[in-house]
């Protein structure tokens, strides 16, 4: 089976990197809803269902993980900078 490539946004801040897959994202919002300090955001891009995919205003995240684990596709991945692991996604 032949392998695929995703493309993907990243976005660093001092804390770490915040990396979306747009064509994985399907507009659901869980992580817009769950993010503590507010900073994802509806982007003009769109996602695989043809809904917007999501942005996040760095300047503002915390890098905790939390929306990598409540995104029910694999469209989010958080990464600290001090190789905490963030929030562990329940499968």
């Amino acid at each position: 089976m032949p392998e695929t490539t995703w493309k993907s946004t990243t976005q660093e801040n001092n804390r770490g990197y915040w990396t979306v897959f747009p064509d994985l994202c399907k507009g659901c919002g869980l992580c817009i809803e769950k993010c503590p300090v507010k900073v994802i955001y509806w982007s003009e891009q769109l996602g695989f269902m043809g809904t917007p995919a999501v942005k996040t205003r760095m300047e503002g995240c915390i890098v905790c993980g939390l929306c990598e684990t409540v995104c029910p596709e694999p469209a989010i991945v958080v990464e600290r900078k001090d190789k905490k692991a963030p929030a562990t996604k329940v499968v």
